[in-house]
């Protein structure tokens, strides 16, 4: 039976970690993240959810307090936003080098200075080589079923997973979103099965100081290096290209929701003219999509949904009928250009693709985005590679540049 509510994304990343009943939660309010700090604790005081909610001081606390508790055995959750994001950063790369399965939402918000509540992608983005998989969602129903999907695609890998989406936009904008029964999830979702557990039984040492080389231990076991354990940590996020594209599949199966594994594609069949990005700018380009065929030019979306692994063979394939490219993002990589485009660029390097690539820089600090903006942008795309420009472009959309 269907149980479609209205609600926020907010609500549906919270009900989604209540459906993955985590034995841990740990999390410092951030505007725009709060609303599901306090749903799950709402949760959690009513006894829907039976777990441990952690309050603490900082949101570098709530991380290491999710560290802690994956290393001894629990299914654990966090989320944050901006500074917020920034303030966990040592402990980001520090779960990930443990290589423990922790979930966390990223409401996706500008960083300070100069402050801003509002939506962009920069918080993520600066994040992106702490050795985190990268989620993007485009709408609210994505939202909860990517965070089910996190908790598989984490604990088949061992590396932590990162579900993002727009602040305000997706967080507190209200849609219908169908949420799935507890039996549904629980034949997804498989208990917790951790891979460390500390028992005065059996002590361990967890993550001693790791020598350059690779050396015997006390037993006379040859034990890693700290290279080959970041060798190990790489193998792991090859892999996870499989299991995120496995994951989607298996949830599609069971739900009846197909959201994509590492992208999803709008109208690319016969596409001369592809628009992409992340998150609700990549919902937004579909209806520029759709104005720019009524124009009659052949525009299709594909819609990044993997940051981390970047899904390079995915894309390679999606792009390869293009005749122009336009990236629309909510970040950049000061001093050179949106990260998607430059990984864009890379993916197809060494490809016969050779569409010219215009980088808009859109959103920044909440920045409306209207579809008309993207319309006229990628139409101006689309002409520049029929006069045969060569694209490189890195263009700021709706910005005073003058």
């Amino acid at each position: 039976m269907s149980d479609v509510r209205i609600i926020t994304g907010n609500e549906a990343a919270a009900l989604a970690v209540k459906r993955a009943e985590p034995g841990v939660i740990a999390a410092y309010p951030i505007t725009p993240q709060t609303r599901l700090a306090e749903v799950l604790s709402e949760y959690v005081e009513k006894g829907e959810l039976k777990a441990e909610y952690v309050r603490v001081e900082s949101e570098h606390s709530s991380m290491t307090v999710c560290i802690s508790a994956s290393t001894v055995g629990a299914r654990v959750f966090t989320a944050t936003s901006s500074n917020g994001l920034l303030y966990m950063h040592e402990q980001l790369h520090w779960a990930a080098g443990s290589r423990l399965p922790v979930v966390m939402c990223c409401v996706n918000r500008g960083v300070g200075a100069p402050w801003s509540i509002f939506n962009d992608q920069q918080d993520s983005f600066s994040q992106r080589d702490t050795g985190w998989i990268q989620l993007y969602c485009r709408d609210n129903q994505e939202i909860l079923d990517t965070v089910l999907q996190a908790y598989r695609i984490a604990e088949e890998v061992y590396l932590p997973v990162m579900v993002c989406y727009d602040g305000f936009v997706l967080s507190h904008t209200m849609m219908p979103v169908d949420v799935p029964d507890a039996g549904l999830v629980k034949k997804f979702l498989p208990p917790y099965r951790p891979h460390t557990i500390l028992s005065p039984e059996d002590p361990k040492t967890i993550n001693p100081v790791f020598f350059a080389s690779r050396r015997e231990n006390a037993d006379g076991v040859l034990c890693d290096g700290y290279m080959e354990m970041r060798y190990k940590m790489q193998a792991a996020f090859e892999r996870s290209r499989t299991v995120i594209n496995a994951a989607s599949d298996e949830w599609a199966k069971l739900s009846g929701r197909n959201h994509g594994g590492m992208i999803w594609e709008y109208m690319t069949e016969d596409a001369d003219l592809i628009l992409t990005g992340m998150g609700s700018i990549a919902t937004e380009a579909t209806l520029a999509a759709d104005a720019l065929r009524a124009e009659g030019i052949r525009a299709g979306v594909v819609g990044i949904r993997a940051f981390r692994p970047f899904p390079k063979e995915e894309v390679a394939q999606a792009f390869a009928k293009a005749s122009a490219i336009a990236v629309f993002e909510k970040c950049i990589s000061y001093g050179y250009e949106g990260g998607v485009c430059s990984d864009l660029k890379a993916a197809l390097y060494g490809t016969d693709i050779k569409a010219p690539i215009h980088n808009y820089i859109a959103g920044l600090g909440g920045r409306d985005v209207k579809t008309r903006e993207l319309v006229e942008a990628a139409r101006t795309t689309f002409e520049a590679a029929l006069a045969g420009d060569a694209g490189n472009k890195t263009i700021w959309l709706n910005c005073h540049t003058g």
